[in-house]
């Protein structure tokens, strides 16, 4: 499938399809089982051209797990999430268990992106948590879907005037100024059970995503997310013609910009 908006935006990398799925598809990148890994890095390589594939034993992190839509993967977090993403648990990081869990972060200090604990189990609680039901999700550049094909997201890697077209886009035939949101999540949370939460809703909002400080040194440094829920994709797409992105000012910022 290729897509209008990529062209006329002049996309650098491939939108990427985030599919359900109980078949992997060949070829598909994987993380071993019980091995670490971040999720970003794989749709990266998505972004790129490879696909990647995912289950409930190899989605590389706890986050990861959670992200992806394989249920509340934060109860198995030794030490509590709660603690690891605001203020630290030196208490823990002490401990036998904790010398052999890997992070990104020391156990001790924590992430510091919550004010204290009791904030950050607001933010876990309010989590939309997915159970998935198929065995893989996976991660596929857009234009090497087959027609069998439905994806539940697809997801942009745009630099700050891609992104500024694609939220004048997803607000074209709405007139609400309410068609994009920016909300505080880690990098796959944006990429996955977020916009899957928007695709439920009668009016989805697309997702700005990657402002996740632990996944940024995964992407270029100019580089945002934006995750669109299938069906308002399709809408996009066909909103291309007649639109700005045809029109002599969004011509000129591109010509400005090669």
């Amino acid at each position: 499938m290729e897509s209008k908006i990529a062209r006329a935006i002049g996309m650098k990398y491939s939108p990427v399809a985030v599919l359900f799925t109980d078949d992997k598809p060949e070829n598909a990148m994987q993380f071993k089982e019980g091995r670490w890994g971040c999720v970003v890095t794989m749709f990266i390589a998505a972004a790129k051209g490879r696909t990647a594939a995912f289950d409930r034993k190899t989605f590389g992190c706890l986050g990861g797990g959670v992200g992806l839509g394989f249920g509340n993967q934060y109860v198995n977090f030794p030490g509590g999430i709660e603690c690891y993403i605001s203020t630290g648990n030196k208490e823990f990081a002490k401990s036998p268990e904790a010398a052999g869990f890997r992070t990104s972060t020391p156990l001790d200090e924590g992430e510091g992106y919550f004010k204290s604990p009791k904030i950050a189990k607001k933010f876990v609680d309010a989590l939309p948590m997915t159970e998935v039901p198929t065995t893989y999700v996976v991660f596929k550049p857009l234009d090497q879907l087959t027609e069998e094909e439905t994806p539940e997201v697809v997801v942009f890697l745009a630099n700050v005037e891609q992104l500024s077209a694609l939220s004048v886009l997803a607000n074209y035939e709405r007139g609400t100024g309410q068609s994009v949101i920016i909300p505080f999540g880690a990098g796959c949370h944006t990429i996955g059970i977020m916009p899957y939460a928007e695709g439920k809703s009668a009016e989805p909002r697309a997702v700005i995503g990657l402002t996740d400080i632990s996944a940024r040194r995964h992407v270029d440094k100019d580089i945002l997310s934006f995750a669109v829920p299938f069906p308002m994709f399709l809408k996009m797409e066909e909103n291309v013609d007649g639109s700005f992105l045809k029109k002599e000012v969004w011509m000129n910022l591109m010509e400005r910009n090669n």
